[in-house]
């Protein structure tokens, strides 16, 4: 058994340990959506001296080694890449994270009234337990984007002066009928609304033919703040999350409870390990992609064909045009798929295998194979790649452990391995354990997120 890796730190460690996990508080709550995550991370890589993929194009110029480039897909994907001294066909070492989170967005037509009661309506995003999302404050991040092309950036409920939202749920005085559901059914996806107002609008008052008032009273609100119509809420993209901050977690404070750790614990750790490493012979890269939660799919998902054109643009701004130098440097690249793993929770023992658990604050975690019950939907990594990882990780002193998604035949879970192994690249799975996994708050180890970065930083220089 792997030991606890707070009893090994020196001062000097626990002090870069607390500069790393308070800089990653403030980046969760900073990127509650995937379109704030990557310009939160824009806005760290061009200070670190990134530039922009498109500008180097138009501007004719060839890379070389040293250079560091980022581009971006539609706002919700970005890539970062820092030339290697090796030329780009002969691989790179990639770190790929997904950005986005379990939540409940807005739908397109959504606004209504019913007895008195502004609401909107929604439908949930990943998996949930649609139970966990009642009776706790709640925010709007998102944006508005009008038929002109302006677009309008929404953030609502996270200052303290803000309005909250909730969704509500049934008393228990008279929850006898709900609480004999199963957990599945006791909160039905079509009640997931969310409850924006109560007052009615001050002209619809006095006008007794006035119906809908207090929905007349939310569209003038929203046409003073946003200049919104109605209509334009088919144009928006809104986003339903927990309200408030990332909080120290324990009497201790060695933990942290947040919204969407799975997955920008290994985002964001990725992201500073990447801005850290400033030198290595292969070319590095970080990859934050959209839409994991929900299969990986569309234009901002892995399954996009953007990074396969991106890395085919940096080919032919340092070899060369060639279709099969491409081919090469996807072949010849070695990926961590950085995604959350299940920690070991002692009070639901009953669904995990102790020997191939992930612990806290026992490192970073290595899953060797995702999927669910015979390995379905699962990459699986060659044992040769693990063992050159377990080299790297013990040379730079990386505390790390290897585990599985709980019991064999409970369930599982994927990640975005498989669809980077088409290529013919080694991929892992590797990350942090969280507790909570999916809920509104998940909880991870400090100590974990330190061995993160040490590990990501281990592997940009292999």
């Amino acid at each position: 058994m792997k030991q606890n890796t707070w009893t090994v730190y020196t001062n000097e460690q626990k002090q870069e340990l607390k500069g790393i996990t308070e800089r990653y508080k403030a980046c969760l709550d900073a990127g509650k959506t995937e379109r704030e995550c990557v310009e939160l991370s824009v806005r760290m890589a061009e200070d670190a001296g990134y530039r922009s993929l498109t500008e180097v194009m138009a501007a004719g110029e060839k890379l070389k080694a040293g250079d560091k480039i980022y581009a971006v897909n539609m706002d919700k994907m970005l890539a970062l890449f820092r030339i290697g001294e090796e030329p780009l066909s002969a691989g790179m070492n990639i770190l790929g994270a997904h950005i986005d989170s379990p939540r409940i967005d807005v739908k397109q037509n959504p606004l209504y009234e019913n007895e008195g009661f502004a609401y909107l309506d929604t439908h949930y995003y990943g998996g949930i337990k649609k139970y966990q999302w009642v009776a706790q404050p709640l925010s709007l991040h998102g944006v508005i984007v009008k038929k002109d092309g302006t677009v309008q950036k929404v953030v609502v409920g996270e200052e303290e002066s803000d309005p909250v939202f909730v969704i509500t749920d049934l008393l228990v005085h008279l929850a006898q009928e709900q609480l004999e559901k199963k957990a599945s059914k006791v909160i039905d996806g079509e009640k997931l609304d969310l409850l924006i107002g109560n007052c009615p609008l001050d002209e619809a008052v006095e006008d007794k033919e006035q119906k809908e008032a207090v929905k007349a009273n939310i569209l003038k609100l929203l046409k003073d703040k946003y200049d919104m119509d109605e209509e334009d809420f088919s144009s928006a993209e809104l986003e339903i999350v927990p309200a408030g901050r990332s909080r120290d977690c324990g009497l201790d404070r060695s933990m942290i409870l947040s919204y969407g750790q799975d997955d920008r614990v290994c985002a964001f750790t990725s992201l500073f390990a990447m801005m850290d490493v400033t030198e290595a012979r292969k070319t590095g890269c970080c990859l934050l992609v959209d839409k994991e939660e929900i299969g990986s799919v569309g234009a901002t998902g892995m399954h996009s064909r953007f990074f396969e054109n991106t890395v085919a643009e940096l080919v032919a701004l340092t070899e060369g045009e060639s279709e099969l130098k491409v081919r090469r440097a996807l072949m010849n690249s070695r990926m961590l798929s950085s995604d959350v793993s299940a920690a070991y929770d002692p009070m639901f023992a009953e669904a995990f295998e102790k020997r191939s658990s992930a612990f806290f604050a026992k490192g970073i975690t290595f899953n060797k194979f995702t999927g669910s019950r015979g390995k379905s939907g699962s990459n699986d990594a060659n044992a040769e790649y693990i063992a050159a990882l377990r080299k790297a990780m013990d040379d730079a002193g990386v505390a790390y452990q290897f585990a599985e998604l709980g019991r064999v035949d409970l369930g599982g879970g994927g990640t975005i391995a498989y669809i980077m192994a088409n290529y013919g690249m080694e991929v892992i799975d590797s990350g942090v354990a969280v507790l909570n996994m999916h809920a509104p708050y998940e909880v991870s180890s400090k100590a974990d997120v330190y061995e993160a970065v040490k590990g990501y930083r281990a592997f940009l220089k292999m």
